[in-house]
């Protein structure tokens, strides 16, 4: 039998910018929505660390994220 110990997935979150309005207000949405992202990790309780944010030429957004996995434990994942 196995069991999981620890487990966390990494992902490269690209953030968009929406092509349908003013430039300006798209990168203005497109900080809202990573500031809500973070929001909901921390309403919902996810243990997280982002590695990088970077902001893009045309104003969207990149960020490297570790995170937990579901609920399991998150181990030396996040230090």
């Amino acid at each position: 039998m196995k069991r999981v110990k620890a487990a966390c997935i990494c992902q490269t979150l690209h953030f968009l910018l929406k092509e349908d309005v003013e430039h300006d207000y798209a990168v203005k949405l497109v900080q809202e929505e990573v500031a809500h992202y973070k929001a909901n990790l921390e309403r919902n309780r996810t243990q997280y660390r982002i590695v990088e944010e970077i902001p893009q030429e045309d104003g969207s957004i990149i960020v490297k994220v570790i995170k937990q996995y579901n609920a399991c434990p998150v181990g030396d994942y996040l230090k």
